[in-house]
């Protein structure tokens, strides 16, 4: 996990990988899905994730954009994260 910094303006962010796990049913066939997101959190959110332990589940909230106008790589943009 990046450190948590602030913008010019103030505002908290925080950059982070998550790691996601689960069993999903395609086509009635189980199968194990594995993959990591790249993520960034800004304001409260990025307060909590600072504050928060790694390890362990969480459930995020939040949208899919574009890590910058000029890539094409899928950056979780968080808006709500709690540990469950």
């Amino acid at each position: 996990m990046g450190a948590l910094r602030y913008t010019p303006a103030g505002t908290p962010v925080i950059d982070f990988v998550v790691k996601h796990r689960s069993r999903q049913k395609e086509a009635h066939i189980s199968r194990q899905i594995q993959c990591e997101l790249h993520t960034v959190a800004l304001g409260d959110a990025a307060k909590t994730i600072a504050e928060m332990n790694t390890a362990g589940s969480v459930r995020i909230t939040g949208f899919l954009n574009r890590k910058s106008h000029t890539s094409q790589q899928l950056v979780l943009h968080v808006e709500h994260i709690v540990k469950i």
